[in-house]
């Protein structure tokens, strides 16, 4: 098995930073007045936005499982 420095390290640093300027956007966004959560509409995408996010870290994270195990 891979040591963990060429496969988790890369998959924690992409998601931590990733995360970061993710999250920093949105707050951006939200500080700006362009995302208003009393918007049905801006707290549907606002959801998407936050699912997309976990369901690709998921996903990646299962595709790295896959690889390193099977």
């Amino acid at each position: 098995m891979p040591p963990i420095s060429h496969t988790w390290l890369p998959y924690i640093y992409l998601y931590a930073v990733g995360g970061i300027f993710f999250l920093t956007g949105l707050i951006i966004t939200k500080k700006s007045g362009a995302m208003d959560l009393s918007k049905k509409k801006h707290r549907y995408w606002f959801k998407i936005l936050i699912f997309g996010f976990f369901y690709y870290m998921a996903l990646h994270f299962f595709l790295t499982i896959a690889a390193l195990y099977w």
